[in-house]
């Protein structure tokens, strides 16, 4: 048996963060999808992967290996990516990736691999929908676009990316639009609302810790 807490919603909102955060306080396994799918990106970069080309997305699926280490590092293919897939670069090429059906299948089954018999806590646009339909809890991230732009550039400028406020909230608005027609973005109907615009990263996690605790049905983890 596991207990999956399902963490959705669009980039910048702090389900990242927010994950991670909670994975260490309620000693659950925390796996970013999202990193995921940038690794994903990143490989088809690198070796020039024609992403109108089933046979070569097959292909990708053949050649990669992706470790989410318990210290929150990415590795794929042995080599530290952690930086290098949340470059502005990466971001562009995430938003082809996670339109590709494919892909999604083929990322449905591998979280689902990594997830048995697990406590887990998953973040990423359909968890609660396409991954874990029956997720013990089921979160929806939300945030204005400007205020999850102003994070997203604040990040940058803190790992030394050089970047533009207006550039990311241009293509943060163009990949909402993305994610909700062809992304996989969605909201599960059963899913909690929880509006972190003018919310603390200690609030946001407050909020949602006390909505597991309160569906834990007396599970011990």
């Amino acid at each position: 048996m596991s207990f999956i807490v399902a963490i959705d919603g669009p980039a910048g909102t702090g389900k990242g963060t927010v994950t991670k955060i909670i994975a260490k306080d309620l000693n659950l396994i925390s796996i970013d999808t999202g990193a995921m799918y940038r690794c994903v990106a990143l490989y088809s970069l690198r070796n020039n992967i024609d992403l109108e080309n089933n046979s070569e997305i097959h292909k990708i699926f053949e050649n990669i290996i992706i470790e989410l280490k318990p210290d929150k590092t990415v590795y794929l293919n042995n080599e530290d990516v952690s930086t290098i897939i949340r470059t502005p670069e990466i971001d562009l090429q995430v938003k082809k990736v996670a339109t590709i059906q494919p892909i999604r299948l083929k990322m449905v089954e591998l979280m689902r691999n990594i997830a048995k018999n697990k406590n887990i806590i998953m973040e990423g646009r359909d968890i609660g929908t396409a991954v874990f339909p029956n997720a013990n809890v089921k979160i929806y991230l939300d945030a204005e676009p400007e205020e999850r732009a102003r994070r997203r550039y604040k990040e940058n400028c803190e790992k030394n990316i050089e970047c533009s406020y207006d550039k990311i909230l241009e293509d943060m608005i163009a990949r909402d639009k993305s994610d909700l027609t062809k992304g996989g973005l969605k909201k599960a109907e059963d899913a909690i609302i929880v509006d972190t615009t003018n919310l603390s990263i200690e609030e946001v996690v407050n909020k949602i810790e006390k909505i597991i605790e309160e569906n834990k049905n007396g599970k011990d983890f």
